[in-house]
């Protein structure tokens, strides 16, 4: 391990995720009467989805790091809301798809245009050089570590 290279490395990100955990779909959703509940479903759908495929609830239990019976429920949610569609499969009627819809389209863009301002004050004090580099040190970590390799 390189522990002497990245030593207090681990504390920090997990202070960070604790901090912004709660508050980064809180600070989407405030203003439109969302739930957090569904920003984090719809950003699991679109990590599932792949080449222009609809997403799985496997692949966005995955996602959610929740078992199929949990994040049932909060597809379920989110389905309800409008916000994404549960068909079944027109090649497999024993698969269920997962899209989202236009209007989760919308909340999903207000959500990561949220997140990168949300970034980009954190680091308006920073040279803009390190800023590139530590967002693409992020995106590295976050393709490297997350289910579908999609850093978002």
């Amino acid at each position: 391990m390189r522990t002497d290279m990245t030593e207090g490395g681990g504390p920090a990100l997990f202070r960070l995720v604790r901090f912004w955990s709660r508050r980064w779909a809180a600070g989407i959703t405030q203003d439109e009467g969302g739930d957090v509940a569904h920003i984090l479903v719809l950003e699991a759908v679109d990590a599932a989805r792949g080449d222009g495929r609809p997403a799985q609830i496997g692949a966005v239990a995955v996602e959610l790091g929740l078992d199929r019976s949990n994040a049932s429920r909060m597809i379920a949610a989110t389905v309800a809301a409008g916000l994404a569609t549960k068909t079944v499969s027109a090649q497999d009627a024993r698969r269920t798809e997962l899209d989202l819809t236009p209007a989760g389209e919308d909340r999903l863009a207000a959500a990561r245009a949220w997140q990168e301002e949300t970034f980009a004050r954190m680091v308006a004090d920073w040279p803009a050089r390190d800023a590139r580099r530590f967002a693409g040190y992020l995106m590295r970590l976050a393709a490297a570590n997350t289910p579908n390799g999609d850093p978002s």
